[in-house]
Order: structure tokens, then C-alpha cells, then sequence
């Protein structure tokens, strides 16, 4: 599944697109502790999250994914939307818990 297609999808409300819209999704991934996604979010995941500020951004670069969905209704902290269109990092979210929202990716992804 490629970002255009989640963005397409519908099932998340769009904060930014991002600049990539051909990249891939490889996993949902769903972490809320920075230092550990630092080590541990795998290349192109949608990484789930409840952390709505700029560490996560720049987290999100280092370790290449391909999206941030902000869950459990977490809105953006000011100057994160900015920041992700800046870098190109397209960021989602939604009401439903972390775990919802990863398998809502994981059965997108599995179809």
C-alpha cells in the first residue's frame, strides 16, 4: 500500500500528505517511547503514536518511515504540521486507540 492509497482510503483524516505519495507502507508499527522507535521502527512503517510533537518528526526521519498516525484523538503540538510539511513527512490521525488504528493498516496492508 503506498501512502496515496491510505490517503485515499479515507480511514485516517490527513494533518499533512507529505511529499511521497508513491511510498510504500511496509508495516504498521506502534511505539510511544521515542528512544525505542529510534532502535526498533522498521524502513516505510506507518508508525502509530500518541506522541503529537516535533521529536516524533524527527524520529520519524531517522528511522525512514513512511507516516505518522497520531492516535487516540492526539492532535498535532503547534509547529509539528509546519515542521511535517517541511520535511515531506505525511502525518494522519484519528480518534481510534493505537492498536485500532494499526490493524486498520495491517488489514489494508494484507488484502
Amino acid at each position: 500500500m503506498t501512502i496515496r492509497e491510505l490517503i485515499d482510503s479515507g480511514y485516517f483524516e490527513v494533518v499533512t500528505e507529505g511529499k511521497w505519495g508513491n511510498q510504500r507502507i511496509s508495516t504498521p508499527y506502534c511505539c510511544d517511547l521515542l528512544s525505542h522507535a529510534m532502535g526498533k521502527a522498521p524502513e516505510g512503517c506507518a508508525w502509530v503514536t500518541v506522541i503529537g510533537n516535533r521529536n516524533t518528526l524527527a524520529v520519524a526521519s531517522l528511522v525512514k518511515a513512511s507516516c505518522i498516525i497520531l492516535a487516540e484523538g492526539i492532535q498535532p503540538e503547534e509547529g509539528m504540521e509546519e515542521k511535517a510539511m517541511e520535511l515531506g513527512i505525511p502525518v494522519f490521525k484519528t480518534n481510534q486507540p493505537v492498536f485500532e488504528a494499526a490493524r486498520v493498516v495491517f488489514n489494508k496492508l494484507n488484502k
